[in-house]
């Protein structure tokens, strides 16, 4: 029998990005952090990931920092004057660009509550609904619009997903960018060892900052070189045609002389 005693029934993590009380974004935020329908989901896709699954988290703690991350490279981006399809397709502002990748942030794994097989696609029907509520201040054509863009991001951010907005590639790259160990913690102490638990116990923290040679410079702290994989291996192939990836630079480094020693000995099993 599980323990039912589980650390995803504590009180809902209220979600928190830098923004003016007066911003849509903040009109927003305020419906997301009383929305019981979500909240819920969110408990029970963590349960899914994390408990029956032996995944990393997928829960608040997670689109917390994707959406901070996500507002980040967008207002960067901003900065660097890169349009977004908010201003350019519908004539829509910056803030509303901002509520795309926030929602996109927030919402995209909301199919884990299904299923982890497909669950982009499982996450688009219940993110539709859920923004109902969420987006009720709006005009109903911005309501619709945003809903879309939203749910092409959340699409897009799969395995061989192709963003076809600035606002899409931002979600993509804003999802790989929570790597750090944190991410890896239970599955790692669990002894679910392989390279995905490995190299992410060997991420010690991802800094984003203005760049030299690009608008947008993203520094990933490792302790041990099997960080590599999680740059190599899956930053890369989120950051490949996320459409935003010629405005950034990455590099990787150990901060310490020595390495952190992750991994005694591994055996080999089920042969």
């Amino acid at each position: 029998m599980r323990n039912n005693m589980s650390t995803y029934q504590t009180p809902p993590i209220p979600i928190h990005v830098p923004t003016d009380p007066r911003t849509i974004l903040a009109q927003a935020l305020e419906r997301v952090n009383k929305n019981v329908e979500l909240q819920t989901l969110w408990r029970i896709l963590n349960v899914h990931a994390m408990d029956r699954l032996g995944m990393s988290d997928h829960g608040p703690v997670h689109f917390q920092i994707v959406a901070n991350i996500g507002i980040k490279l967008l207002r960067m981006l901003h900065k660097h004057k890169v349009s977004t399809a908010a201003e350019t397709d519908f004539g829509l502002t910056f803030r509303h660009a901002e509520l795309i990748v926030l929602l996109g942030s927030l919402l995209h794994d909301l199919g884990m509550s299904v299923d982890r097989e497909d669950h982009e696609l499982h996450s688009i029907f219940l993110a539709h609904e859920v923004m109902k509520d969420i987006l009720a201040f709006l005009p109903v054509d911005e309501q619709v619009i945003v809903r879309s863009e939203t749910l092409h991001a959340i699409y897009a951010h799969r395995k061989g997903g192709t963003p076809l907005t600035t606002e899409a590639g931002v979600v993509r790259v804003a999802d790989a960018l929570d790597m750090s160990q944190g991410r890896s913690r239970i599955p790692y102490e669990n002894g679910k060892i392989n390279i995905h638990s490995l190299s992410a116990y060997a991420i010690d923290g991802v800094e984003i900052r203005e760049g030299e040679s690009k608008p947008i410079r993203i520094e990933i702290v490792m302790n041990n070189s099997s960080g590599i994989f999680q740059v190599d291996e899956l930053l890369k192939k989120k950051l490949k045609n996320s459409g935003i990836e010629q405005y950034i630079e990455v590099k990787a480094y150990i901060k310490d002389e020595r390495e952190k020693l992750l991994l005694k000995e591994f055996v080999l099993e089920h042969i």
